[in-house]
């Protein structure tokens, strides 16, 4: 499984992790963030991916029982994937965070708002058999874990300089970006994505309140901007806030 790791500043790199879902490949971008103290990872990849994030982080000199929190943007399996199997793989305590809106969808008491039992079923009937088994081997294992704390709007997580908390639903329920005080880089989760530089609005085939996704991207204008990082599309560092201006007054 591929991997590259892309520097954003000190203390923040992107992992660039290579996605094969259903035969489409793609790349997806989780975020380690990091002081003298502690290791922060921001989504977890999907199912299978924990070895080659472990490696991504002791290739960029960190130690992985240093990595002391998991802050997820929001329930997609491509991004809650390899959340329980880091923590079970773990010899240490690794403490969960996540907004209340997604809690439940993330610790399994209600199932993923995308990945009912029926578009599992599709999905799988829509691959070729010799695919069949590996898909049904992703959603057969319980991807659920336990949030310790609940994160909300315009908070101010204490860690590694300072990581406001920008609630922006609509991609799911309790999505939510994270913009890094130090590096002025927002981890964008899904609320945007990127293609060749370009920042434009949210999947429309993956976000079931488009008009509220739309609605809370405006949010981002509040922050100086250097970096963003798009889960899907990666690291957009030129005119970002100009980028985001558009895309607001074109929506």
């Amino acid at each position: 499984m591929l991997y590259y790791e892309m520097k954003i500043a000190k203390g923040i790199e992107t992992i660039e992790l290579e996605m094969n879902f259903m035969g489409n490949k793609s790349i997806i971008h989780p975020t380690l963030i990091w002081d003298e103290n502690e290791v922060i990872l921001f989504d977890t990849g999907m199912p299978g991916q924990t070895g080659v994030i472990r490696e991504a982080i002791e290739k960029s000199g960190l130690e992985f029982s240093k990595l002391s929190k998991v802050i997820l943007t929001h329930q997609d399996i491509d991004h809650i994937g390899s959340l329980a199997d880091i923590l079970k793989n773990s010899t240490h305590k690794i403490e969960v965070l996540a907004h209340n809106e997604d809690k439940p969808y993330i610790e399994g008491e209600k199932p993923l708002i995308k990945m009912n039992s029926e578009r599992i079923a599709k999905m799988i009937e829509s691959v070729p058999e010799d695919q069949r088994q590996n898909l049904k081997a992703i959603f057969t294992t319980p991807l659920n874990a336990k949030v310790d704390t609940t994160i909300s709007d315009e908070e101010v997580l204490p860690f590694a300089g300072g990581i406001t908390v920008i609630f922006t639903p609509g991609h799911t329920p309790g999505h939510v970006g994270l913009y890094h005080h130090p590096s002025k880089t927002l981890i964008a989760g899904d609320a945007i994505v990127a293609e060749n530089g370009v920042i434009m609005g949210p999947r429309a085939t993956a976000t079931p309140d488009m008009e509220t996704a739309l609605q809370s991207i405006k949010k981002f204008t509040n922050y100086d901007i250097e970096t963003v990082i798009c889960y899907h599309g990666g690291v957009i560092n030129k005119n970002v806030n100009e980028q985001l201006l558009a895309l607001i007054n074109s929506n």
